[in-house]
């Protein structure tokens, strides 16, 4: 009842500038299971900085009728590397390197086995990205597309939809620069919900936490190894953002394994 609840209160709370129905899958990805709701561990390697957001995230988006989250502590440190089953979530100063948030999964057909999520503190040390509500919205967006969601909106100036899967130049909403940005984009809306929704709609003969994949068997060691985190690792552009800039990578790692890229670029 209460995730009933909470969905129709953003739905009767939202912009009528918002999206009437949702059409927000990332490349139709997500995770094998044989029932609904599954639970899917977001593993902890961030520092208390950080624990609050992704503690909100995880509530946030476990409102889901079809999908939990549990925060579970992390051993894998700055590196992040991926591990089988799991959404790997991290932070570190990892370099002016041009990104502020970086999701990466790991596919064998349209199936997620494997996640990460990271956060760069070279920029959220700065004045402009150290805030609440960038850093709420990049990490309820960046566990997010570990899940198979894309975003909603990609131009950084317009409206806010009022969820984390809008870019936006102002991410608290409200009136910047003399433009209204209007609600707040540090979390999920009722969109969001409908979207993992239908892409959860059907089962699988298997699922992605027992370590098989359509194949019957677990991501390739390669597809196991490297953190990824540089741009030459990434593989070919496939995605533009709002902006023009390349922000979605498919690498090939062979025996039907690929990882995927989402860059949430700085400023």
């Amino acid at each position: 009842m209460k995730k009933y609840l909470f969905a129709a209160v953003l739905l009767v709370g939202m912009s009528a500038a918002g999206l009437v129905s949702a059409s927000h899958s990332w490349g139709g990805y997500h995770w094998a299971r044989t029932a609904n709701p599954f639970t899917l561990k977001l593993v902890d390697n961030v520092n208390t900085a950080w624990d609050a957001y992704l503690a909100t995230a995880s509530t946030d988006w476990s409102v889901s009728d079809v999908l939990d989250t549990s925060v579970v502590a992390g051993t894998v440190g700055r590196n992040c590397k991926a591990v089988p089953g799991t959404v790997q979530v991290c932070n570190s100063k990892y370099g002016n390197n041009g990104w502020l948030g970086l999701a990466q999964i790991w596919i064998n057909g349209v199936h997620i086995t494997q996640g990460t999520a990271k956060m760069n503190d070279t920029y959220f040390n700065t004045a402009k990205y150290n805030t609440p509500a960038w850093r709420e919205l990049v990490m309820c967006q960046e566990v997010a597309h570990a899940f198979g969601l894309d975003h909603q909106d990609e131009a950084f100036g317009n409206y806010n939809l009022g969820t984390c899967m809008d870019y936006t130049n102002a991410p608290s909403g409200g009136i910047v620069g003399g433009f209204d940005y209007g609600p707040t984009n540090e979390h999920p809306n009722f969109h969001d919900y409908e979207e993992l929704a239908t892409i959860y709609a059907h089962f699988d003969p298997f699922n992605s936490f027992s370590n098989t994949s359509a194949t019957g068997r677990g991501a390739s060691a390669a597809a196991q190894s490297g953190s990824f985190e540089n741009a030459s690792e990434w593989g070919k552009a496939i995605g533009k953002d709002g902006n023009g800039r390349d922000n979605k990578f498919e690498r090939d790692l062979n025996n039907g394994d690929k990882v995927i890229t989402h860059v949430f670029w700085a400023d």
